[in-house]
Protein backbone atom coordinates (compact mmCIF):
# COMPACT_ATOMS: atom_id res chain seq x y z
CA UNK A 1 0.00 0.00 0.00
CA UNK A 2 1.63 3.36 -1.14
CA UNK A 3 1.16 6.32 1.22
CA UNK A 4 -1.36 8.74 0.00
CA UNK A 5 0.72 11.53 0.51
CA UNK A 6 3.61 10.03 -1.38
CA UNK A 7 1.30 9.35 -4.48
CA UNK A 8 0.17 12.94 -4.80
CA UNK A 9 3.75 14.78 -3.72
CA UNK A 10 5.62 12.86 -6.98
CA UNK A 11 3.32 10.10 -8.32
CA UNK A 12 3.69 6.01 -8.68
CA UNK A 13 7.46 6.27 -11.08
CA UNK A 14 9.36 7.27 -7.98
CA UNK A 15 8.15 4.52 -5.99
CA UNK A 16 8.40 2.02 -8.92
CA UNK A 17 12.21 2.95 -9.71
CA UNK A 18 13.19 3.27 -5.90
CA UNK A 19 11.62 0.08 -4.74
CA UNK A 20 12.67 -1.99 -7.32
CA UNK A 21 16.55 -0.44 -6.91
CA UNK A 22 16.13 -1.77 -3.05
CA UNK A 23 15.10 -4.79 -4.02
CA UNK A 24 17.70 -5.62 -6.37
CA UNK A 25 20.19 -4.99 -3.32
CA UNK A 26 18.18 -7.49 -1.45
CA UNK A 27 18.36 -10.08 -3.71
CA UNK A 28 22.25 -9.59 -4.60
CA UNK A 29 22.47 -9.72 -0.83
CA UNK A 30 20.60 -13.23 -0.88
CA UNK A 31 22.86 -14.32 -3.85
CA UNK A 32 26.04 -13.19 -2.19
CA UNK A 33 25.28 -15.38 0.83
CA UNK A 34 24.35 -18.30 -1.39
CA UNK A 35 27.62 -18.44 -3.03
CA UNK A 36 29.68 -17.91 -0.09
CA UNK A 37 31.67 -20.27 2.18
CA UNK A 38 30.56 -19.07 5.26
CA UNK A 39 34.17 -18.22 6.60
CA UNK A 40 35.44 -15.66 8.10
CA UNK A 41 37.72 -14.41 5.50
CA UNK A 42 34.78 -14.90 2.96
CA UNK A 43 32.56 -13.17 4.55
CA UNK A 44 35.07 -10.27 5.22
CA UNK A 45 37.40 -10.06 1.91
CA UNK A 46 35.31 -12.46 -0.80
CA UNK A 47 38.13 -14.71 -0.81
CA UNK A 48 40.97 -12.09 -1.67
CA UNK A 49 39.73 -12.91 -5.62
CA UNK A 50 38.20 -9.63 -6.84
CA UNK A 51 39.30 -8.77 -10.37
CA UNK A 52 40.29 -5.34 -11.39
CA UNK A 53 36.57 -4.08 -13.07
CA UNK A 54 35.10 -5.46 -9.40
CA UNK A 55 37.83 -4.07 -7.56
CA UNK A 56 37.72 -0.65 -9.47
CA UNK A 57 33.95 -0.30 -9.01
CA UNK A 58 33.96 -1.10 -5.29
CA UNK A 59 37.11 1.12 -4.86
CA UNK A 60 35.21 4.06 -6.31
CA UNK A 61 32.24 3.57 -5.11
CA UNK A 62 32.93 3.28 -1.33
CA UNK A 63 35.40 6.53 -2.13
CA UNK A 64 32.59 8.76 -3.55
CA UNK A 65 29.69 8.77 -1.10
CA UNK A 66 26.88 10.82 -0.94
CA UNK A 67 29.83 13.42 -1.14
CA UNK A 68 29.75 13.43 -5.01
CA UNK A 69 25.67 13.97 -5.41
CA UNK A 70 25.55 16.08 -2.04
CA UNK A 71 27.83 17.52 -0.75
CA UNK A 72 30.00 18.48 -3.63
CA UNK A 73 27.66 20.39 -5.43
CA UNK A 74 26.38 21.86 -2.04
CA UNK A 75 30.14 23.08 -1.34
CA UNK A 76 30.37 24.62 -4.93
CA UNK A 77 26.87 25.98 -4.94
CA UNK A 78 27.91 27.47 -1.07
CA UNK A 79 31.41 28.92 -2.34
CA UNK A 80 32.00 28.82 -6.03
CA UNK A 81 34.73 27.78 -8.22
CA UNK A 82 37.12 27.69 -5.82
CA UNK A 83 36.11 24.28 -4.79
CA UNK A 84 36.90 23.06 -8.15
CA UNK A 85 40.67 23.12 -6.84
CA UNK A 86 39.44 20.29 -4.39
CA UNK A 87 39.56 18.44 -7.72
CA UNK A 88 43.24 17.84 -7.49
CA UNK A 89 42.27 15.20 -4.24
CA UNK A 90 41.18 12.49 -6.93
CA UNK A 91 44.49 11.98 -9.01
CA UNK A 92 46.42 11.89 -5.57
CA UNK A 93 43.50 9.18 -4.42
CA UNK A 94 44.68 7.27 -7.29
CA UNK A 95 48.47 7.69 -7.04
CA UNK A 96 47.48 6.52 -3.67
CA UNK A 97 46.11 3.27 -4.79
CA UNK A 98 48.50 2.25 -6.90
CA UNK A 99 51.84 3.15 -4.79
CA UNK A 100 50.25 1.43 -1.27
CA UNK A 101 47.49 -1.04 -2.64
CA UNK A 102 50.13 -3.59 -4.13
CA UNK A 103 51.90 -3.56 -1.33
CA UNK A 104 49.33 -3.96 1.19
CA UNK A 105 47.92 -6.29 -0.97
CA UNK A 106 50.99 -8.66 -0.61
CA UNK A 107 51.61 -8.58 3.02
CA UNK A 108 47.83 -9.09 3.62
CA UNK A 109 48.04 -12.03 1.46
CA UNK A 110 51.39 -13.63 3.19
CA UNK A 111 49.77 -12.47 6.57
CA UNK A 112 46.11 -13.96 6.03
CA UNK A 113 45.42 -9.93 7.67
CA UNK A 114 41.85 -9.20 7.46
CA UNK A 115 41.85 -5.80 9.03
CA UNK A 116 44.60 -2.71 9.49
CA UNK A 117 44.86 -3.65 12.51
CA UNK A 118 46.07 -7.32 12.08
CA UNK A 119 49.02 -5.94 9.84
CA UNK A 120 50.11 -2.76 12.16
CA UNK A 121 50.13 -5.29 14.98
CA UNK A 122 51.71 -8.24 13.43
CA UNK A 123 54.89 -5.88 12.93
CA UNK A 124 55.10 -4.03 15.62
CA UNK A 125 54.16 -6.65 17.81
CA UNK A 126 51.65 -5.09 19.44
CA UNK A 127 48.84 -6.90 20.65
CA UNK A 128 46.74 -4.48 23.00
CA UNK A 129 47.91 -0.64 22.83
CA UNK A 130 48.26 -0.27 19.39
CA UNK A 131 45.05 -3.01 18.26
CA UNK A 132 42.92 -0.42 20.37
CA UNK A 133 43.83 2.41 18.61
CA UNK A 134 43.82 1.50 15.25
CA UNK A 135 40.42 0.25 16.13
CA UNK A 136 39.81 3.68 17.37
CA UNK A 137 40.83 5.72 14.12
CA UNK A 138 38.30 2.78 12.80
CA UNK A 139 35.37 3.82 14.81
CA UNK A 140 35.96 7.62 14.87
CA UNK A 141 36.30 7.48 10.34
CA UNK A 142 33.82 5.23 10.04
CA UNK A 143 30.58 6.39 12.30
CA UNK A 144 30.54 9.90 10.88
CA UNK A 145 30.66 8.35 7.08
CA UNK A 146 27.83 6.34 8.08
CA UNK A 147 26.07 9.41 9.39
CA UNK A 148 26.43 11.31 6.70
CA UNK A 149 25.06 8.39 4.27
CA UNK A 150 22.26 8.10 6.49
CA UNK A 151 21.73 11.72 6.52
CA UNK A 152 21.57 11.91 2.60
CA UNK A 153 19.18 9.57 2.52
CA UNK A 154 17.36 11.96 4.85
CA UNK A 155 17.98 14.67 2.99
CA UNK A 156 16.53 12.70 -0.13
CA UNK A 157 13.21 11.70 1.46
CA UNK A 158 12.59 15.33 3.04
CA UNK A 159 12.77 17.13 -0.53
CA UNK A 160 10.84 14.94 -2.62
CA UNK A 161 8.28 14.49 0.01
CA UNK A 162 8.04 17.83 1.45
CA UNK A 163 4.08 17.56 2.66
CA UNK A 164 5.10 14.78 5.21
CA UNK A 165 6.05 15.75 8.62
CA UNK A 166 8.48 12.56 8.79
CA UNK A 167 9.86 11.95 5.57
CA UNK A 168 13.44 13.05 6.87
CA UNK A 169 12.59 10.13 9.53
CA UNK A 170 11.41 7.51 6.92
CA UNK A 171 13.96 8.19 4.17
CA UNK A 172 16.63 7.99 6.90
CA UNK A 173 15.52 4.19 8.70
CA UNK A 174 15.21 3.02 4.96
CA UNK A 175 18.25 3.46 3.59
CA UNK A 176 19.91 2.34 7.15
CA UNK A 177 17.83 -0.88 7.17
CA UNK A 178 18.17 -2.04 3.67
CA UNK A 179 21.82 -1.19 3.96
CA UNK A 180 22.37 -3.22 6.79
CA UNK A 181 20.58 -6.09 5.38
CA UNK A 182 22.02 -6.41 2.59
CA UNK A 183 25.38 -6.35 4.00
CA UNK A 184 24.64 -9.02 7.10
CA UNK A 185 23.43 -11.22 4.37
CA UNK A 186 25.87 -11.52 2.11
CA UNK A 187 29.38 -10.05 3.45
CA UNK A 188 31.68 -8.84 1.17
CA UNK A 189 30.79 -10.21 -1.98
CA UNK A 190 26.92 -8.68 -1.91
CA UNK A 191 28.78 -5.55 -1.20
CA UNK A 192 31.39 -5.59 -4.00
CA UNK A 193 28.52 -6.73 -6.23
CA UNK A 194 26.01 -3.81 -4.68
CA UNK A 195 29.01 -1.11 -5.03
CA UNK A 196 30.15 -2.34 -8.87
CA UNK A 197 25.56 -1.48 -9.67
CA UNK A 198 25.95 1.86 -7.37
CA UNK A 199 29.05 2.94 -9.26
CA UNK A 200 27.37 2.51 -12.64
CA UNK A 201 24.48 4.61 -11.34
CA UNK A 202 26.36 7.20 -9.41
CA UNK A 203 28.41 8.00 -12.44
CA UNK A 204 25.61 7.99 -14.82
CA UNK A 205 23.24 10.51 -12.21
CA UNK A 206 26.60 12.41 -12.20
CA UNK A 207 26.96 12.94 -16.25
CA UNK A 208 23.34 12.93 -16.08
CA UNK A 209 22.43 15.53 -13.71
CA UNK A 210 25.43 17.91 -15.43
CA UNK A 211 23.76 17.69 -18.73
CA UNK A 212 20.70 18.95 -17.54
CA UNK A 213 22.05 21.72 -16.05
CA UNK A 214 23.61 23.11 -18.79
CA UNK A 215 20.44 22.48 -21.06
CA UNK A 216 18.46 24.04 -18.11
CA UNK A 217 20.50 27.23 -18.83
CA UNK A 218 20.39 27.23 -22.78
CA UNK A 219 23.49 25.10 -23.38
CA UNK A 220 27.07 25.37 -22.93
CA UNK A 221 27.70 29.13 -24.13
CA UNK A 222 24.82 30.30 -22.32
CA UNK A 223 25.89 28.68 -19.11
CA UNK A 224 29.48 29.82 -19.10
CA UNK A 225 27.64 33.66 -19.70
CA UNK A 226 25.67 33.19 -17.25
CA UNK A 227 28.35 31.99 -14.53
CA UNK A 228 30.34 35.03 -15.13
CA UNK A 229 27.79 36.92 -14.09
CA UNK A 230 27.75 35.65 -10.56
CA UNK A 231 29.80 37.45 -7.42
CA UNK A 232 32.94 38.17 -7.80
CA UNK A 233 32.92 35.91 -4.42
CA UNK A 234 32.22 33.00 -6.30
CA UNK A 235 34.59 33.31 -8.66
CA UNK A 236 37.66 33.85 -7.00
CA UNK A 237 39.65 32.08 -3.55
CA UNK A 238 38.55 31.94 -0.97
CA UNK A 239 35.33 31.38 -2.02
CA UNK A 240 32.07 33.05 -0.54
CA UNK A 241 32.14 32.29 2.99
CA UNK A 242 35.99 33.29 3.12
CA UNK A 243 36.83 29.24 4.32
CA UNK A 244 39.02 27.99 1.78
CA UNK A 245 41.95 29.81 2.22
CA UNK A 246 45.04 28.62 -0.03
CA UNK A 247 46.74 26.77 3.03
CA UNK A 248 43.89 25.05 3.92
CA UNK A 249 42.24 24.39 1.19
CA UNK A 250 45.92 22.54 -0.49
CA UNK A 251 46.08 20.58 3.14
CA UNK A 252 42.43 19.63 2.25
CA UNK A 253 43.46 18.50 -0.85
CA UNK A 254 46.30 16.87 -0.18
CA UNK A 255 45.53 15.03 3.06
CA UNK A 256 41.72 13.94 2.27
CA UNK A 257 41.85 12.01 -0.61
CA UNK A 258 44.91 10.13 1.53
CA UNK A 259 42.44 9.45 4.65
CA UNK A 260 40.40 7.80 2.14
CA UNK A 261 42.14 5.51 0.76
CA UNK A 262 43.93 4.48 4.15
CA UNK A 263 40.62 4.29 6.14
CA UNK A 264 39.61 0.64 6.67
CA UNK A 265 37.11 -0.35 4.23
CA UNK A 266 39.43 0.74 1.37
CA UNK A 267 42.50 -0.96 3.16
CA UNK A 268 39.96 -3.94 2.69
CA UNK A 269 39.95 -3.55 -0.56
CA UNK A 270 43.15 -3.88 -1.62
CA UNK A 271 43.16 -6.97 0.39
CA UNK A 272 40.45 -9.02 -1.18
CA UNK A 273 41.85 -7.80 -4.73
CA UNK A 274 43.27 -10.94 -7.13
CA UNK A 275 46.66 -9.12 -7.21
CA UNK A 276 48.71 -6.17 -7.88
CA UNK A 277 47.82 -5.72 -11.14
CA UNK A 278 43.60 -5.29 -10.40
CA UNK A 279 45.00 -2.56 -8.18
CA UNK A 280 46.78 -0.62 -10.72
CA UNK A 281 44.48 -0.59 -13.20
CA UNK A 282 41.93 0.52 -10.48
CA UNK A 283 44.16 3.35 -9.93
CA UNK A 284 44.70 4.52 -13.55
CA UNK A 285 40.60 4.13 -14.03
CA UNK A 286 39.97 6.20 -10.61
CA UNK A 287 42.38 9.33 -11.88
CA UNK A 288 41.09 9.25 -15.39
CA UNK A 289 37.59 8.87 -14.30
CA UNK A 290 36.43 10.20 -11.14
CA UNK A 291 38.80 13.64 -11.92
CA UNK A 292 36.73 14.45 -15.13
CA UNK A 293 33.66 13.75 -13.54
CA UNK A 294 34.45 15.96 -10.41
CA UNK A 295 35.26 18.70 -13.18
CA UNK A 296 32.24 18.00 -15.88
CA UNK A 297 29.54 17.45 -13.89
CA UNK A 298 29.73 18.83 -9.79
CA UNK A 299 31.21 21.76 -11.01
CA UNK A 300 28.10 22.55 -13.52
CA UNK A 301 25.78 21.50 -11.16
CA UNK A 302 26.94 23.66 -8.49
CA UNK A 303 27.57 26.83 -10.34
CA UNK A 304 24.17 26.25 -12.02
CA UNK A 305 22.32 26.05 -8.54
CA UNK A 306 24.05 29.62 -7.77
CA UNK A 307 22.48 30.84 -10.91
CA UNK A 308 19.01 29.35 -10.69
CA UNK A 309 18.70 29.67 -7.13
CA UNK A 310 20.97 33.31 -5.88
CA UNK A 311 22.42 32.67 -2.88
CA UNK A 312 22.11 35.72 -0.04
CA UNK A 313 25.09 37.20 0.31
CA UNK A 314 25.84 39.89 3.00
CA UNK A 315 27.96 41.29 5.46
CA UNK A 316 26.41 38.74 8.34
CA UNK A 317 27.43 35.65 6.05
CA UNK A 318 26.07 33.69 3.08
CA UNK A 319 22.54 31.71 3.52
CA UNK A 320 20.98 29.57 0.40
CA UNK A 321 17.57 30.57 -1.34
CA UNK A 322 14.92 30.37 0.73
CA UNK A 323 13.38 27.71 -1.76
CA UNK A 324 16.50 25.43 -1.73
CA UNK A 325 16.42 24.91 2.37
CA UNK A 326 20.08 23.79 2.80
CA UNK A 327 22.98 24.04 0.24
CA UNK A 328 23.02 19.80 0.36
CA UNK A 329 19.86 19.67 -0.89
CA UNK A 330 20.64 21.93 -4.34
CA UNK A 331 20.37 18.68 -6.53
CA UNK A 332 17.53 17.15 -5.44
CA UNK A 333 15.90 20.69 -5.20
CA UNK A 334 16.75 20.93 -9.10
CA UNK A 335 15.84 17.58 -9.75
CA UNK A 336 12.08 17.80 -8.45
CA UNK A 337 11.58 21.08 -9.92
CA UNK A 338 13.39 21.76 -12.70
CA UNK A 339 13.23 17.94 -14.83
CA UNK A 340 9.68 17.94 -15.21
CA UNK A 341 9.46 21.58 -16.52
CA UNK A 342 12.59 21.05 -18.81
CA UNK A 343 11.70 17.31 -20.45
CA UNK A 344 8.02 17.20 -19.53
CA UNK A 345 6.32 15.80 -16.61
CA UNK A 346 6.48 12.21 -17.24
CA UNK A 347 9.79 11.65 -18.93
CA UNK A 348 11.24 14.47 -16.73
CA UNK A 349 10.09 12.56 -13.54
CA UNK A 350 11.56 9.59 -14.21
CA UNK A 351 14.78 11.08 -15.17
CA UNK A 352 14.52 12.99 -11.54
CA UNK A 353 13.61 9.57 -10.37
CA UNK A 354 17.00 8.32 -11.86
CA UNK A 355 18.89 10.92 -10.00
CA UNK A 356 17.27 10.15 -7.09
CA UNK A 357 18.30 6.23 -7.48
CA UNK A 358 22.16 8.19 -8.28
CA UNK A 359 22.00 9.52 -4.99
CA UNK A 360 20.91 7.03 -2.78
CA UNK A 361 23.93 4.30 -4.87
CA UNK A 362 26.39 7.30 -3.75
CA UNK A 363 24.64 6.96 -0.54
CA UNK A 364 24.35 3.62 0.12
CA UNK A 365 27.52 2.25 -1.60
CA UNK A 366 30.11 4.01 0.83
CA UNK A 367 27.20 3.15 4.08
CA UNK A 368 27.54 -0.39 3.03
CA UNK A 369 31.62 -0.78 2.79
CA UNK A 370 31.88 1.28 5.87
CA UNK A 371 29.77 -1.02 8.05
CA UNK A 372 31.13 -4.15 6.82
CA UNK A 373 34.88 -2.70 7.47
CA UNK A 374 33.17 -1.93 11.30
CA UNK A 375 31.63 -5.33 11.54
CA UNK A 376 35.14 -6.70 10.67
CA UNK A 377 37.45 -4.44 13.45
CA UNK A 378 35.30 -4.92 15.78
CA UNK A 379 34.78 -8.47 15.78
CA UNK A 380 38.48 -9.48 15.09
CA UNK A 381 40.00 -6.19 17.08
CA UNK A 382 37.81 -6.14 20.11
CA UNK A 383 35.49 -9.47 20.29
CA UNK A 384 37.90 -12.20 18.90
CA UNK A 385 41.10 -10.51 20.29
CA UNK A 386 39.55 -9.47 24.55
CA UNK A 387 36.33 -10.88 24.56
CA UNK A 388 35.80 -14.33 23.24
CA UNK A 389 39.82 -15.67 22.23
CA UNK A 390 37.94 -18.65 21.48
CA UNK A 391 34.99 -18.27 19.57
CA UNK A 392 34.08 -20.35 16.36
CA UNK A 393 34.25 -19.02 13.06
CA UNK A 394 30.35 -18.80 12.98
CA UNK A 395 30.04 -16.77 16.27
CA UNK A 396 32.40 -14.09 15.02
CA UNK A 397 30.06 -14.12 12.15
CA UNK A 398 27.18 -13.53 14.00
CA UNK A 399 29.15 -11.09 16.37
CA UNK A 400 29.75 -9.03 13.41
CA UNK A 401 26.61 -8.99 12.06
CA UNK A 402 25.34 -7.89 15.64
CA UNK A 403 27.70 -4.95 15.31
CA UNK A 404 26.79 -4.03 12.01
CA UNK A 405 23.18 -3.60 13.47
CA UNK A 406 24.23 -1.94 16.73
CA UNK A 407 26.23 0.71 14.28
CA UNK A 408 23.74 1.39 12.11
CA UNK A 409 21.48 2.31 15.09
CA UNK A 410 23.59 4.38 16.60
CA UNK A 411 24.12 6.19 13.55
CA UNK A 412 20.61 6.35 12.81
CA UNK A 413 19.64 7.33 16.11
CA UNK A 414 22.35 10.55 15.79
CA UNK A 415 20.99 11.58 12.37
CA UNK A 416 17.62 11.57 14.01
CA UNK A 417 18.24 13.56 17.48
CA UNK A 418 20.81 15.95 15.16
CA UNK A 419 17.42 16.61 13.01
CA UNK A 420 14.95 16.84 15.91
CA UNK A 421 17.27 18.94 18.09
CA UNK A 422 18.37 22.82 17.41
CA UNK A 423 21.43 22.25 19.16
CA UNK A 424 24.91 22.00 18.42
CA UNK A 425 24.76 18.39 17.00
CA UNK A 426 22.78 19.64 14.53
CA UNK A 427 25.08 22.41 13.67
CA UNK A 428 27.49 19.71 13.62
CA UNK A 429 25.29 17.45 11.12
CA UNK A 430 24.75 20.61 8.72
CA UNK A 431 26.99 19.37 5.62
CA UNK A 432 28.51 16.30 4.02
CA UNK A 433 31.18 17.99 3.23
CA UNK A 434 31.98 18.93 6.75
CA UNK A 435 31.38 15.13 8.22
CA UNK A 436 33.62 13.87 5.50
CA UNK A 437 36.59 16.04 6.99
CA UNK A 438 35.86 15.26 10.42
CA UNK A 439 36.25 11.92 9.47
CA UNK A 440 39.39 11.78 7.48
CA UNK A 441 41.01 14.11 10.28
CA UNK A 442 41.12 10.84 12.15
CA UNK A 443 42.10 7.99 9.14
CA UNK A 444 44.92 10.28 8.23
CA UNK A 445 47.20 9.80 11.00
CA UNK A 446 47.82 6.13 10.17
CA UNK A 447 50.04 7.38 7.57
CA UNK A 448 53.52 7.93 9.47
CA UNK A 449 52.67 4.15 10.47
CA UNK A 450 51.53 3.26 6.90
CA UNK A 451 54.54 4.64 5.28
CA UNK A 452 56.68 2.87 7.61
CA UNK A 453 55.69 -0.66 7.03
CA UNK A 454 55.26 -0.63 3.05
CA UNK A 455 58.74 1.15 3.04
CA UNK A 456 60.49 2.35 5.83
CA UNK A 457 60.50 -0.08 8.18
CA UNK A 458 62.52 1.77 11.17
CA UNK A 459 59.38 2.62 13.13
CA UNK A 460 58.98 0.82 16.91
CA UNK A 461 55.80 0.05 18.72
CA UNK A 462 56.29 2.99 21.33
CA UNK A 463 57.17 5.10 18.49
CA UNK A 464 53.79 4.42 16.83
CA UNK A 465 51.13 3.95 19.56
CA UNK A 466 52.62 7.60 20.70
CA UNK A 467 52.66 9.29 17.98
CA UNK A 468 49.11 7.84 16.78
CA UNK A 469 47.37 8.91 19.87
CA UNK A 470 48.97 12.21 20.51
CA UNK A 471 47.88 12.98 16.12
CA UNK A 472 44.20 11.98 17.12
CA UNK A 473 43.89 14.24 19.88
CA UNK A 474 45.46 17.13 18.43
CA UNK A 475 43.67 16.48 15.33
CA UNK A 476 40.19 16.51 17.08
CA UNK A 477 41.09 19.48 19.11
CA UNK A 478 41.46 21.78 15.78
CA UNK A 479 37.66 19.49 14.34
CA UNK A 480 34.67 21.76 14.05
CA UNK A 481 32.95 19.36 17.25
CA UNK A 482 35.71 20.54 19.88
CA UNK A 483 34.52 24.02 20.60
CA UNK A 484 30.95 22.90 20.47
CA UNK A 485 31.97 20.07 23.11
CA UNK A 486 33.57 22.74 25.53
CA UNK A 487 30.92 24.57 25.50
CA UNK A 488 28.70 22.04 27.29
CA UNK A 489 31.43 21.94 30.31
CA UNK A 490 30.75 24.42 33.16
CA UNK A 491 32.56 27.43 32.35
CA UNK A 492 36.65 26.73 33.67
CA UNK A 493 39.54 28.78 32.84
CA UNK A 494 41.30 25.87 30.93
CA UNK A 495 38.20 25.44 28.97
CA UNK A 496 38.22 28.88 27.97
CA UNK A 497 42.04 28.71 27.29
CA UNK A 498 41.87 25.65 24.84
CA UNK A 499 38.95 26.89 23.21
CA UNK A 500 41.10 30.99 22.59
CA UNK A 501 44.16 28.78 22.04
CA UNK A 502 42.93 26.01 19.06
CA UNK A 503 40.98 29.57 17.75
CA UNK A 504 44.12 31.69 17.08
CA UNK A 505 46.19 28.79 16.01
CA UNK A 506 43.75 27.96 13.23
CA UNK A 507 43.53 31.83 12.50
CA UNK A 508 46.96 32.08 12.39
CA UNK A 509 47.60 28.81 10.10
CA UNK A 510 44.62 27.96 8.16
CA UNK A 511 45.47 24.32 7.78
CA UNK A 512 42.60 21.15 8.14
CA UNK A 513 42.57 19.34 11.62
CA UNK A 514 44.29 16.46 9.75
CA UNK A 515 47.07 17.98 9.07
CA UNK A 516 47.54 20.17 13.06
CA UNK A 517 47.30 15.81 14.00
CA UNK A 518 49.87 14.55 11.58
CA UNK A 519 52.86 17.35 12.79
CA UNK A 520 53.04 16.15 16.55
CA UNK A 521 52.41 12.55 15.37
CA UNK A 522 55.31 12.64 12.77
CA UNK A 523 57.78 14.14 15.24
CA UNK A 524 56.78 12.38 18.22
CA UNK A 525 56.76 8.75 16.01
CA UNK A 526 59.94 9.55 14.60
CA UNK A 527 61.60 10.95 17.83
CA UNK A 528 60.29 7.68 20.16
CA UNK A 529 60.96 5.75 17.41
CA UNK A 530 64.88 6.74 17.46
CA UNK A 531 64.88 6.66 21.33
CA UNK A 532 63.43 2.91 21.75
CA UNK A 533 65.91 1.76 19.30
CA UNK A 534 69.43 3.16 20.69
CA UNK A 535 67.89 1.70 23.62
CA UNK A 536 67.71 -1.61 22.45
CA UNK A 537 71.24 -0.83 20.58
CA UNK A 538 72.78 -0.42 24.01
CA UNK A 539 70.74 -3.48 25.81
Amino acid sequence: MIPAALQTTSGVIPIIVIGGYLFLLLFLGWLGHRVSTGSEEDYYLAGRRQNWLISSLTIIATFLSSFALLGAPGMVYREGVVFALVSLNVPIAGFCIGMLGPRIWKLGRDGHYVTQADMICDHYKSRISLRLLVTLVGVLFVVPYVIMQIKAGGDLAAVLFPDSDSSFEIGAIILASITAIYIMVGGMRSVAWTDAIQCVLLIAGMILAAIAMVAALGGPTQFLQKVQTLPKSSLTVPGNTGQWQIPFLFSVCLLMPIGGIIQPAQWMRFYAASGPQALRRSSLIFIVLLTACFLFTIMPVGLGGQILYPLEISETGVSPHPEVGTYDQILIFIARHKMPELFGASLGEFIATMLVVAIMAASMSTADSNLHALSALLTRDIYSQFVRPKASESEKLWAGRFFIIAATSLSLGVVLVGQREASSLADFLQMIVGLALFAVAFSVQLLPITIDILYVRKGTKWGAVIGLAVGLLTAFCFTSLFPSLLAVIPELGLTTFLTDSVHDLKTLIPIHASAWGLIPNIVLFVIVSCIESAFRKES
